[in-house]
């Protein structure tokens, strides 16, 4: 399957994301001949375990577990315990098999939503994070994929290429903040240089992770 990077925005110390930043960065993906095209939407959830045994130390559980829906994969989900570097990949239904056997709780779901844009070998998607049933803002993030490779080493130049005409188009909109590409240790995952909806899923883990820490620096300053 084609190649992606999944990238958040970082904003500058003292400032936070806003749908005006989103705004301006679709606009950006536009003036650089990017054509629109239809929704996306990916979700994420963060599932705790149900110690109904009082005896069972709540170590023996992973406790960074999350569950990955991809749009590229409709009938698939995504497991990630990150403390473990471990990823699988179930059918969908694993979800309500999930629910029945009450082993976990979903704590939280996160949705990245918005638009696709077609530019060349390239699609982008631009999207929000939003909490389920909230249009509270979280995050903004990015999706630049490389439909004609499949390996990360052969299309690792034209990316980085393509990355850097892409933080040129942005800085003329002066916006506070920028998109961050921090690579996770994919062999850590067991995870190969041959791109998969994994591959994807682990970035998504990662950026969350990174979002999570940008929210935790902004509250801490404000203390």
């Amino acid at each position: 399957m084609p190649l992606k990077w999944v990238l958040h925005w970082q904003p500058n110390a003292g400032s936070t994301v806003n749908s005006q930043i989103l705004n301006e960065v679709s606009q950006c993906v536009e003036s650089i001949h990017g054509v629109k095209g239809g929704k996306w939407k990916a979700t994420l959830t963060f599932y705790k375990p149900i110690l109904r045994d009082t005896n069972i130390a709540a170590g023996e559980f992973p406790r960074d577990f999350l569950g990955i829906s991809v749009p590229e994969q409709p009938n698939k989900y995504y497991l990630i315990i990150r403390g473990q570097r471990i990823v699988l990949e179930a059918d969908f239904t694993i979800q309500a098999i999930m629910e029945k056997l009450q082993s976990y709780k979903l704590r939280v779901a996160l949705n990245f939503e918005g638009f696709q844009y077609q530019l060349g070998d390239f699609q982008l998607r631009v999207g929000k994070v939003v909490p389920n049933n909230s249009e509270n803002l979280r995050g903004i993030v990015m999706e630049i994929e490389y439909l004609p490779i499949s390996s990360m080493e052969k299309s690792k130049q034209v990316m980085e290429e393509f990355f850097e005409v892409w933080q040129e188009a942005m800085s003329k909109s002066s916006l506070p903040g920028r998109f961050m590409h921090i690579e996770p240790n994919f062999a850590e995952y067991g995870l190969s240089d041959y791109y998969t909806s994994q591959h994807t899923a682990v970035q998504y883990a990662n950026v969350m992770a990174q979002l999570i820490a940008t929210v935790q620096a902004v509250q801490s300053a404000r203390n």
